[in-house]
């Protein structure tokens, strides 16, 4: 029987740069994934680098390694993540004064810089100068998701790490609180650890073992297309971006997420756009504070709410062919993930939580492949999963 020193439970961005870090430092690791083919928020996601973004000490150091860590890791991985940096757009809504909204954003990195509606249709051709007083601007690093996710397992099996493909039913434990594996729709797998890095599910996953976890979910909903000849210049987000905001009031009230049918609180929608090299775009995104991971949503007047939105503010793109995608996106209280050992099973670690996955996943999985090799790191300790009682 063989044991592995790490199984890492999800093949997104999240489990798949963990699991190469882990096998890169020389521990045997096994990386579980549900789907051949994604399903996951990576799959969906906008693959934007916000290495601009962060607000805090430790933020701002994250997204300085994060950006230094991208600039080098389609070489490190041998394949091309499509790794780039662009214009960020930020729109600011035509009954908001520019000023104020600049204002909000100078404790970042480095401070996105306030244009005009010409100047802003000038760097984005397809706006409509109509809904806007102006943008914000600031270069904004971006990688094909699924492309940098295969790089790295492709990384990691030629390091000699294994991937398999199954359904998780359960953690394997022992009666004195020691997790030893995973079982799953076809076998069991024994490890001296498990790592879970399964994003919006990482809730469901740990309740279904007694262990409550300050970390929660949202239903994400995005347009996807072919590819195009539409041309878009920038990735386009809103100033005021409203989940963030909404992602922090939905904890409020922890019991709140104990029961299955709340909706904790009113949907929004956050009109952003990017283009992939290949022509194809991401529109989106809807959010839903539905606390069932298997909630049912009307997809059609959900993909009507985007369309009508999207075309308002890039009328070109509102009826372009694209297909509805629905996944689950996970956050935190305090927007920094959960990184570490949780105390209720020895071996049993989480890895998961990222607002911001695109940014601080790379870093924080070399940060964490290193701190299990018995390496100091201040910074992986204050992401503690208890560290709301520590």
């Amino acid at each position: 029987m063989k044991i592995y020193d790490w199984i890492v439970i999800g093949a997104g961005i999240t489990g798949a740069a963990l699991a190469y870090e882990l096998t890169k430092v020389g521990f045997s690791v096994l990386l579980l994934e549900q789907y051949e083919i994604s399903q996951n928020a990576t799959r969906y996601s906008y693959g934007g680098i916000s290495f601009w973004s962060g607000k805090t000490p430790i933020t701002q150091q994250l997204c300085e390694e994060g950006i230094t860590r991208y600039r080098i890791l389609s070489q490190e991985l041998n394949a091309d993540t499509q790794f780039r940096e662009l214009d960020l757009l930020m729109t600011i809504p035509v009954d908001m004064n520019p000023e104020i909204m600049l204002q909000s954003y100078q404790e970042v990195l480095t401070p996105p810089r306030l244009i005009t509606i010409q100047e802003a249709c000038e760097l984005e051709p397809l706006l409509n100068p109509q809904v806007i007083s102006g943008a914000l601007t600031v270069k904004h690093g971006h990688v094909h998701p699924e492309k940098i996710t295969q790089a790295y397992i492709q990384a990691m099996v030629n390091l000699g790490g294994e991937i398999e493909f199954g359904n998780f039913l359960e953690l394997i434990t022992t009666p004195s609180k020691k997790c030893t594996g995973v079982k799953t729709n076809t076998t069991t797998f024994y490890g001296d650890n498990v790592v879970i890095c399964a994003g919006g599910i990482s809730r469901k996953l740990l309740k279904s073992m007694g262990i409550t976890a300050k970390i929660y979910f949202s239903h994400a909903e995005i347009i996807e297309t072919p590819p195009l000849d539409i041309k878009l210049h920038t990735l386009v987000s809103p100033a005021n971006l409203q989940r963030f905001q909404l992602e922090a009031e939905s904890t409020q009230i922890d019991e709140l997420w104990d029961n299955p049918d709340t909706e904790i609180l009113p949907p929004i929608l956050d009109v952003g756009v990017v283009q992939l090299l290949d022509g194809s775009l991401r529109l989106g995104q809807v959010s839903r504070f539905l606390v069932n991971p298997q909630a049912e949503i009307n997809s059609a007047a959900s993909e009507q709410w985007l369309r009508e939105s999207i075309t308002k503010i890039l009328p070109s793109l509102g009826n372009v062919l694209g297909i509805w995608h629905h996944c689950l996106v996970a956050f935190t209280q305090d927007k920094l993930p959960l990184i570490g050992a949780i105390s209720e099973f020895s071996g049993l670690h989480i890895f998961s939580g990222f607002t911001s996955p695109f940014i601080f996943v790379p870093p924080l999985a070399v940060r964490f492949a290193k701190f299990v090799s018995g390496y100091e790191d201040e910074i992986i300790k204050q992401m503690s999963p208890h560290r709301w009682h520590d």
